[in-house]
Formats: structure tokens, sequence, C-alpha cells
């Protein structure tokens, strides 16, 4: 569902004016459509209707507690790269035994935190993790079922920054190297092998890459079992893909067409799967607004200095990305438009959410709303420039809670400390 919508001249959420919002909230600030969470995550859940699968939401996309206890009240488990992380899951009511641990760097005192939660995978991604985990497993009493992370060597086609399945990136063990690791694996009396698992990328708008890493855990999980190894469940991680830019032939595929793959790739393996979504059931569900400070004419184009940066929302400096950016009051059709680069008051060149983008007229005072932002944005914000981090507002219907207040300059001035011999 699109919950962005212009009504009578004016973009609400939902049934809620974003000028609103900013008004009442202030800007810069997140707006999330609980409609929108919920109609991404059914569709999702639905479409695996009659797999044996479970589906996990990646923290990593949007991690704010409203949002996670909205996908848990719905049946989802989570899937977390941080103790934080699973303490926000466990804070916002998801029980520990739908959670799975993944990640390439845990330390010793996180995985002894994550067993005595009692998650319920943890997904290894090389051999010393193996090591540590069996250790801190025997000190405990416990034996914890694991999956190995598998990095198939497939390209995900998508950006460089965020491709994982490559032998070029640090996540998982080689697939060549598989079934010594989980021999070593097999050899630990505290640790369950119990499963495989992947994850290839993120932002992935093409099938082929799945396809192809399946038919090669397929391969692999054939050959573990061989070797003796009860395999029991397949993750297959997340990475779907949305719309960014609305005007474009950027299609990603449908999630229905997905698990029909999935469906034919996997018949016959007698393995549960597990399902990592995050983007593709926040991403389109969030919005950036911003006021506008100030016009700069210059030479070769305007500049159109927002309140919202880089600080807020680090993407189009990080990964070249593309946002849709539109006033929250329609503009006239036939009005002009011109390049216009929209940047923030940090004091930095990379410091801006579009560049020589037609747009039309704005003025100060103008509140846009820059769309897509619902994954990957408040989650990655920071207080750079000694800027407090952004309000986070959910929506529903008609009414609105600030789930995340914006930070106050004081607050943040407290959190440091100064030496007393200063």
């Amino acid at each position: 569902m699109e919950p962005f919508v212009y009504r009578n001249g004016e973009m609400v959420a939902e049934n809620v004016p974003l000028a609103r919002i900013a008004r009442e909230v202030g800007t810069p600030a997140y707006v999330y459509s609980l409609a929108a969470l919920r109609a991404n995550y059914r569709a999702f859940a639905q479409a695996a209707h009659g797999l044996d699968a479970e589906v996990h939401y990646a923290l990593k996309a949007n991690s704010n507690l409203a949002v996670i206890r909205a996908f848990g009240a719905l049946g989802a488990g989570a899937d977390i790269v941080s103790i934080g992380e699973m303490r926000r899951a466990l804070a916002a009511g998801v029980p520990a035994s739908n959670i799975v641990f993944s990640g390439v760097g845990k330390k010793d005192v996180e995985l002894r935190e994550a067993v005595q939660a009692g998650v319920r995978q943890i997904n290894v991604e090389s051999r010393a993790e193996l090591d540590t985990l069996d250790g801190v497993a025997r000190d405990l009493g416990r034996r914890v079922d694991i999956a190995i992370r598998v990095n198939p060597d497939v390209d995900a086609k998508t950006h460089a920054k965020i491709t994982t399945g490559r032998k070029e990136n640090k996540f998982g063990i080689d697939i060549d190297l598989a079934r010594e690791a989980y021999a070593h694996a097999g050899s630990k009396p505290n640790l369950r092998v119990i499963g495989v698992a992947m994850h290839i990328g993120s932002q992935i708008l093409s099938l082929d890459p799945y396809r192809d890493s399946i038919r090669k855990l397929r391969g692999l999980v054939g050959e573990l079992r061989a070797d003796g190894h009860s395999i029991e469940r397949l993750d297959l991680g997340g990475g779907y893909g949305i719309v960014y830019r609305h005007e474009s032939n950027e299609r990603p595929f449908a999630v229905d067409d997905y698990m029909a793959m999935v469906r034919q790739e996997t018949q016959g393996l007698n393995c549960a799967l597990s399902f990592e979504p995050g983007r593709c059931l926040v991403g389109n569900a969030g919005v950036l607004l911003g006021e506008v400070i100030l016009v700069k004419p210059g030479a070769a184009r305007s500049f159109v200095i927002v309140d919202a940066a880089m600080n807020d929302l680090i993407r189009p400096t990080l990964y070249e990305a593309w946002h849709d950016i539109v006033p929250v009051r329609k503009p006239s059709a036939e009005g002009p438009t011109a390049l216009t680069d929209i940047v923030g008051p940090i004091c930095e060149s990379g410091d801006y959410l579009a560049q020589n983008r037609p747009m039309p007229a704005l003025a100060a005072g103008d509140v846009i709303a820059v769309k897509s932002a619902g994954a990957y944005g408040a989650v990655m914000s920071s207080s750079y420039n000694t800027r407090p981090l952004a309000p986070e507002v959910l929506v529903d219907g008609d009414r609105y809670e600030v789930v995340r207040p914006r930070q106050s300059l004081d607050d943040l001035i407290a959190a440091d400390r100064v030496p007393g011999w200063l």
C-alpha cells in the first residue's frame, strides 16, 4: 500500500497531514505508517503460506520498539546482529525462542548473554566463533542450536557496500570450506548443528542471485547429510529490494514470485525455512520530514538548504542512494521546475539528500518529505555537528504518537564527561 498520498492538496500519512506533524513535532522527523507496516508483513507472510517457514524481522533496518512490537504482534520473530538488538527485541515482546542471532563479529560476552537468554538459533560465521561458542555453552551447561552462514560466492548485483555473498566479502564461510567447518562444528559436544544459513546482500532486485544461491546450498545440504549431519533448517536471509525511484524502471520482484521460486528450488529438501525481511517491510512505510531554511541561487543550480541532513539520513552520501523528495503541499502540475541540490546544514560537501534534481519552486518554511526512508534511516543517524537525533513518529489512522522523542541538546552534551584534572 502507499500510505503517503496527496489529499485536498496536502500529503497525509494515512489520515494525518504531514504538515500537522511537522508543525506539532518539529523537523527533522521520521514518520512511519502502522497500516503500511502491517500490510507489508501480511503480504510477506501470506506469500509464504503453506511453507514450513518462519519470518524473523531484521531489526537492523529499523529497530524502534514500536515497529518491532507491531511485527511481533503479527507473529514475526527477530533477526538480530548485536546484543543491543536482542535486548530491543525482548523489550518489544519478542520471545527469545523466536530470535535468530546473526552477525560476523560476536564477542564471547555477547554469545554468553544470547545463550543465557535462550535464543532460537545462532548463525555462526567462522571456525573461531565455533570454538568460542562451544566454550561459552560448556561453561553454561547448555547445548546450543546453530547454523553456519555459508558464503555461496554469488553476485547479488547490488551496491558494493551492501553485497555480502561474494568471496571477497567478510561474511560467512566460503562454500568451498563449508564441509570442513561443519565437521569441526560436529566435533563440539555443546553445539547442535541443525542448519545452513545465507544472506547475500541487500536491496536485491532480481530473483536470479537467490535462485543460484539456493541451488548451491541445496547441493551442500546433500553433502552435509551424507557426512552425517542432521540438517533440519535452511535460513535464506533477506535483502529483498524496494522501489526508491518511482518514476523509473526500478522494479523489484514480487514476493509471490520469490516464494514460488523458493518452493520450486527447495522442493523435497525436507528443511524448515527461515526468512529475514527488513527493508521490504519498513522502507516504503516511512518518510523523513524536513523544513526549508533558505534557498540559495547558484550559477549552475539552486541550493535548497533544509534542516534534515546527512546525520539524519546518510544513505544518499554513503550509497549514492536516490530517495524521491516531494513538498508536503502539492505543487501545481503546470508549475516550473529547476535543477536543484537539496542539502543540509552539516559542514561537509557530502551533506546532501539529492543532487541535480528537478524540483518545483521551494521557499523558506516549506516542508518536504523524503520518501522510502523507513529503512536504514533513523537507525543509521548520528549526532554529527552536535545535532540531536530526530524524533520518530508512528501514525495509526487519524492519530499519531512520538515513539522516539527528539534528543535534547542538554542530554546530548550531558553524555560527555570532563576529567577532573582538566
